[in-house]
């Protein structure tokens, strides 16, 4: 049951990485605009579409990582 706390918060988490590293990089490097949380956050959802994040195996992995970290999945 605590995954459906740490689901959200994972991607909170990923979503704010993104977002600094994006804000502190790239418009020094390539001159180009900060971006805000949602901007990063579709960011992520287009590289999940583009390589295939959210597939079976993928899925398999988080359950098992859920599993070693001693919750349960339904």
């Amino acid at each position: 049951m605590y995954w459906l706390l740490i689901i959200p918060l994972l991607i909170f988490i990923i979503t704010s990485l993104l977002q600094y590293l994006w804000n502190t990089t790239m418009p020094d490097v390539f001159s180009l605009n900060q971006i805000t949380f949602w901007q990063a956050f579709r960011l992520i959802l287009i590289a999940l579409i583009l390589f295939g994040g959210l597939n079976y195996n993928a899925l398999l992995g988080l359950f098992g990582l859920l599993g070693i970290l001693g919750m349960s999945h339904p």
